[in-house]
This record gives structure tokens, sequence and C-alpha cells, in this order.
């Protein structure tokens, strides 16, 4: 990641986490001249006990010194999660995860990852890599999503294919909260890989072809693997509820095990069994 631009990514993340904290949740009271949601930058250094100057500078994105100490004062402050704390810190301290290059040709998944995917039956699973491109599926997920077979290779990318494909526009009950969940993990892999050019130039792309793309990004939370409840609304098979489960697998390649398990105590699995039932044709014997 270029130097300014990360100092910019910094700045747009402490600015959003900023405004994610009411007043009241720290015994302030919410006033009535605030003209931004959250809290104000002095409120913010003297929680983190540094001078408002010095907060305003880090902000601002001004190339300056930073210290752990401190930046465990700034991530209490704000109230962080592990997750963005630690992209905090990638971000702040320009820590460099050692890069896999990636080959721009489809990678192939290791037999016993694909063992897996076919076990899952009931469960609709995809494996991608550290961008996000789906690198794998069984057929419960061709079913519930699409025939990702169709898709060439190098379009199979999850976040660009959430935007682009009206299938899943269509699919998702609340599609900003679907969304939200791949963007929180793209943000994860965004601040570990600093080093990865590719991560600019494939997000400066998708804020030049979807304008909701860059408000949805710029809310965006981090996380390395949220558990959420999604519903869906199949075009077959109606109301489906999945628990998402996002699993890292081990290896250079950091690749990520997508899981939607059918939520317990409803029908979506029994339509999930029968979405998937072959299509059997009937012949009219007119002998």
């Amino acid at each position: 990641m270029n130097h300014d631009v990360r100092l910019q990514a910094l700045s747009a993340f402490l600015k959003n986490q900023r405004s994610k904290i009411s007043p009241e949740s720290i015994g302030l009271p919410a006033g009535t001249r605030r003209r931004t949601p959250g809290l104000r930058r002095e409120e913010v250094s003297q929680l983190a006990g540094v001078s408002t100057t010095w907060y305003t500078w880090l902000e601002q994105g001004r190339d300056i010194q930073v210290s752990h100490s401190v930046l465990d004062n700034i991530a209490s402050a704000l109230k962080l999660t592990a997750d963005e704390r630690k992209y905090l810190f990638s971000l702040a301290l320009e820590y460099h995860s050692e890069l896999y290059i990636l080959d721009e040709k489809p990678l192939q998944i290791h037999p016993s990852l694909q063992k897996i995917l076919q076990e899952l039956r009931n469960c609709p699973t995809i494996i991608s890599d550290r961008r996000y491109h789906i690198v794998g599926w069984n057929d419960a997920a061709r079913h519930v999503f699409m025939d990702f077979e169709q898709i060439p290779a190098e379009q199979r990318n999850m976040i660009s294919l959430l935007f682009e494909r009206k299938e899943f526009r269509r699919l998702a009950v609340n599609w900003e909260d679907f969304v939200s969940g791949f963007l929180a993990i793209f943000r994860a892999y965004y601040g570990q890989y600093v080093d990865d050019e590719w991560y600019n130039l494939f997000l400066d792309d998708m804020m030049d072809r979807y304008p909701d793309f860059h408000t949805l990004w710029k809310q965006s939370s981090v996380s390395s693997a949220p558990d959420v409840l999604i519903e869906f609304r199949h075009s077959r098979a109606g109301k489906m509820l999945f628990d998402l489960t996002s699993l890292q697998v081990q290896g250079n390649a950091d690749l990520r095990c997508s899981i939607y398990t059918p939520a317990t105590d409803t029908a979506t699995e029994r339509k999930l069994i029968r979405l998937m039932e072959p299509k059997v044709e009937h012949n009219s014997d007119k002998s």
C-alpha cells in the first residue's frame, strides 16, 4: 500500500470509529450543539490521554510518530474490537505481512478441502482467497446463489459479484446487511496486506462503477470472522435462514471457507434438499 494511501485509510477509519460512539456511552451529555454524530476529537484525545493537536494530526493522516502504548489508549477510547485494533496497528505502524504472491491462474484447492466441500451437502459453502476470488464451491452453493462455473474465473470475485449481479441483490432480504459482512472481512484483509497494491486498484474500480459501494465501504466494520444470521428470499425455495460461519484455512494462499448452515428449527434444510433434487422429465406416452 502506498504510504499516503495508508495514511488516508487510517484517517478514514479513525473518523468512522469516532462517529459510532455516542457521548452518553462514556458518561457525557449528548448536548444540542453537536453537528455530527459521535465523539469530538478533543473528547477522544482526553480519553486516550494525548493532546488534541496530536490526535487531530493523526486523524488528519499526517505522517507523525506513534507508539504501541498510545495506539492502545486510542483503541480503548474508540472501543475497538480485537480485529479493529489489529487493523489500526497495521495502518498506523505500517505492519508488513509476508506476501504470498497470488498467481493469476485460478488456484487449485487441495483434494482434502474439496472432500470437505462435498461432505457439506446441505450447507452452501464457498472457498475464497484473500482477495475474495472464489476458488471453490459445492452443489448447495450453486443452487442457493448461482452457478459460478458459468462465470469466467477472472470475474469470480465475491465482492464485485455482490454489487454486479442482480441475483444477489434479490436474494438477500436485507442486501446491505448481507454485503456488510463480506466488506468487514475484506477490510480486515486490506489492513493485513498493506503492501498489496491490488487492493487499492480494486477499491478505486469498485467506487467508480458502483456509487453505493463507496458508502458501504466507508461505513464497514472490521472482522476476520463475523457470525451472522442471514435471511434469503429464494426465487424457488422461498424464505431461507442461514447461520454464516467464516473459517480461515491454513496455508500460504490464506483461503477462507464460508459455510452457510441452515438455521435450526426452520424449514430451510428441507427446502434446500428439495431444491437440489434432480429434475425428472416425464415423457407422455402417446401410444
